[in-house]
């Protein structure tokens, strides 16, 4: 690791509150939340890279409201689009290396195997064209870098499914989960702990450009839904499996959401574990957060 330590981006984030565990044992992390880097402020972003002068920039910060970015797209756009190609930039006139993570919605959905890194994008929806105008912008910056897509992100902290689900299944008899939509639910702990790995064996001037870095397997988010009911009483609610005409949302999502992660295999020796495996970790670690109703 460079002198110059890393600065991670998004620290309040799931991803960002992970990474700023799993980064501290490469160097010095300098970790800030949306009070200490503004992506809507790209002056004041380029002077904050300019003054910590990293060896490394993780930036984990971004606009992940799906549904909401259908109505605010210069917000989206600002924050996943403008401030990666603002940071690419200051990493390539540094001569520093930028991690910045993508997401599977840059994909329609279309196909039915693996998406790999070589399938042209085809995004369905505000969030994930501004997405992809993030990576096209890093890309075409010309600075080291990695893009890491990944792919129904979850965590212990938070605002994601599981989250939700476990809230939900106290209050309600029974849950509707869309069942036609499939993908790889990969946890924030399992990303910021194979990032860490990346980099450290990845060292200056490694490999480079985009990967896909999800947990093993697949299901539908109903199929998530009922594995995270195995971890509660059998009071919890019943899951009732719809197709995704029954949850209409602003934001239409792919229906085939898995990445293949042959590529970051082949080059960091990354295999995540079944996404089975990472559920089970982060149920653990939500118990030991206290959150009431978990066993097994």
């Amino acid at each position: 690791m460079s002198a110059g330590g890393i600065l991670l981006l998004g620290r309040a984030g799931q991803v960002g509150w992970e990474l700023e565990r799993a980064l501290a044992p490469l160097g010095p992390v300098t970790a800030l939340g949306r009070d200490g880097a503004d992506l809507s402020d790209p002056a004041a972003l380029r002077a904050l890279v300019r003054r910590h002068r990293p060896g490394w920039i993780v930036n984990a910060a971004a606009y992940t409201a799906v549904d909401r970015a259908e109505a605010e797209p210069e917000a989206a756009f600002a924050a996943n689009a403008e401030a990666p190609r603002v940071l690419a930039e200051e990493a390539g006139r540094l001569g520093c290396t930028l991690v910045h993570y993508s997401t599977d919605y840059v994909f329609d959905g279309t196909r039915r195997a693996p998406y790999r890194e070589s399938d042209a994008p085809a995004p369905l929806n505000v969030y994930g064209r501004s997405k992809l105008e993030g990576e096209r912008a890093i890309q075409a910056s010309g600075c080291d870098h990695l893009i890491l897509r990944t792919t129904w992100v979850y965590g212990a902290r938070g605002r994601n499914f599981l989250l939700t689900m476990l809230r939900l299944m106290g209050e309600r008899e029974h849950v509707r989960v869309v069942a036609d939509q499939v993908g790889a639910p990969t946890s924030s702990r399992m990303i910021a702990q194979a990032t860490a790995l990346i980099l450290a064996r990845r060292g200056a001037g490694g490999p480079s450009g985009v990967y896909h870095l999800t947990a093993a397997g697949q299901t539908s988010w109903h199929g998530f839904a009922e594995a995270i009911r195995g971890y509660l009483p059998e009071t919890a609610a019943r899951v009732e499996a719809i197709g995704t005409d029954g949850f209409p949302t602003p934001a239409v999502r792919p229906g085939y959401s898995v990445l293949d992660n042959g590529r970051i295999a082949a080059d960091f020796g990354i295999a995540l574990p079944d996404w089975r495996d990472g559920l089970r970790l982060v149920m653990a670690d939500h118990g030991a957060l206290g959150g009431a109703g978990v066993s097994g």
